[in-house]
């Protein structure tokens, strides 16, 4: 059966971009792209679609607002350039959200979690994703496997990264731009020193971010606006 697509976004490229990745995958069928959301919230009315893919960021409305505003009954991934959207994204409970550049690999993760949902079958492995729940660092001169389930926020401190669980701290010398891109999409920059895992995330306003061991993560400056649709 196929799963029926449709692609909202007010970048030509983009749209494009998603486009040929739906192509490589049999089970897609894209009966629909739109370059604004209004016009495409009518097609919706009108039209069973099984999964949405949405641009965050466009002019008039954002695909936030979209979302809360439409009686959506697609499946949800989110797209943008911008990671710190992620989080008011996962308050959504969107099935996924993919950063721009979208790779094939990442692209393809995204549709078998939603063949997930749909049926106790996934589909076959391209050959070149792996689910991947870990990553090595180094610590103390020793490689120490960090399992991202555990892990609840990351700071740094100048040129090193303290990565905390809930049982311990490791510190390894890295950039957190740079440690950053080694991370999962659900784990988010709210700050200039502070990453969060969303997974580990309770409550948040537009200055902070509860995790589940009731620590506090301050929001900078510059991600405020990620949030300003949800808390005044």
């Amino acid at each position: 059966m196929s799963i029926k697509c449709v692609v909202i976004d007010d970048e030509p490229l983009a749209i494009q971009v998603l486009e040929q990745h739906i192509q490589q995958v049999p089970e897609l069928d894209l009966v629909a792209t739109f370059d604004n959301p209004i016009t495409a919230g009518e097609f919706l009315q009108k039209n069973a679609v099984d999964l949405l893919f949405l641009d965050i960021q466009m002019p008039v409305v954002t695909g936030i607002d979209f979302i809360k505003n439409t009686k959506i009954q697609p499946k949800v991934i989110l797209t943008t350039a911008y990671r710190e959207y992620a989080l008011e994204g996962y308050e959504l409970d969107i099935l996924d959200y993919l950063l721009k550049p979208i790779s094939f690999v990442r692209f393809y993760k995204a549709i078998n979690k939603y063949k997930s949902l749909t049926t106790t079958t996934p589909l076959p492995s391209s050959g070149t994703e792996e689910t991947v729940d870990h990553l090595f660092v180094n610590a103390n001169k020793r490689m120490i496997r960090i399992q991202f389930s555990e892990v609840l926020y990351i700071d740094s401190i100048k040129d090193y990264v303290r990565i905390h669980t809930d049982n311990e701290t490791i510190v390894t010398k890295d950039k957190i731009s740079v440690f950053l891109e080694k991370l999962p999409s659900y784990f988010v920059r709210v700050h200039r020193s502070y990453i969060i895992n969303t997974q580990k995330m309770m409550s948040f306003t537009s200055k902070d971010v509860t995790l589940s061991n009731g620590m506090e993560i301050p929001i900078g400056g510059a991600y405020k606006g990620s949030f300003g649709g949800v808390c005044k």
